[in-house]
């Protein structure tokens, strides 16, 4: 196939084009702060599993200690309820069994009391275990609305170049002769469409041809359309060779 330097050269262009579609189309599809998003949300999940389970373990404490609480006031009530009797009575046997009982219920309150005040110790705790999770989901949440920030940023940056790159394209690509078009994208399909020969430096592959390959290239016409022996590409030619 022929065609013009001035044609082939545009076949970079296109190909410079491809390059940036390709390289904006994965960055708004994939943000590179959507993996550590992902992450995090995994993390947040193990965390508030972990305070549900201070949280049952908090709320069971709470609980109990209502239970113990609940139980002092009987204690107390019924206490009062002795007292008034024992003041009232007269019978000394009476008196002396509202004694005994008043003693039990007096150990009884001092027994509740003391597993009141470790249980509070214990919320004490377990409000301190809960607060610190809060906390670090916090900070994840935090984090991930950061992230998803940075990446909508990206994203929109992405599609932009993404737009803009194709307009190029298509306006390159409409200048470019059909036939040439077309063997260009056959071979971007699979690889490598079109690149610049540089230093004798095939800029598709980064290889060196060897001298065979130059010296061939140097014989072939200006308007021959040649392919790189390496990767197949279009290899465009300039002053900058090496020829």
């Amino acid at each position: 196939m022929n065609a013009s330097p001035a044609d082939q050269r545009r076949l970079v262009e296109v190909a410079e084009l491809d390059a940036r579609i390709r390289h904006s189309d994965l960055a708004r599809k994939n943000p590179p702060q959507s993996a550590r998003v992902q992450e995090l949300l995994a993390h947040r999940q193990t965390l508030s599993q972990e305070l549900t389970t201070r949280l049952g373990a908090r709320d069971d404490l709470r609980t109990e200690l209502s239970r113990i609480e609940s139980d002092v006031a009987v204690v107390d009530a019924r206490s009062a309820r002795d007292a008034q009797r024992l003041a009232a009575s007269s019978n000394s046997k009476e008196a002396q069994g509202l004694e005994s009982e008043l003693a039990s219920l007096a150990r009884r309150k001092s027994d509740l009391e003391d597993a009141e005040l470790e249980l509070m110790e214990k919320l004490e705790l377990a409000d301190a275990s809960v607060a610190e999770q809060e906390a670090l989901i916090a900070e994840t949440n935090a984090q991930g609305a950061e992230l998803s920030a940075e990446g909508k940023r990206v994203v929109a940056e992405a599609t932009a170049a993404f737009d803009a790159a194709s307009r190029d394209r298509a306006a390159i690509a409409a200048t470019v002769p059909a036939d040439l078009l077309a063997l260009y994208e056959k071979l971007a399909a699979r690889g490598n469409g079109a690149a610049l020969l540089r230093a004798r430096t095939c800029e598709g592959c980064q290889m060196v041809l060897s001298g065979s390959d130059l010296n061939i290239l140097r014989q072939a016409p200006d308007d021959l359309v040649v392919n790189c022996p390496e990767c197949g590409c279009i290899l465009v030619r300039t002053d900058e060779s090496g020829l």
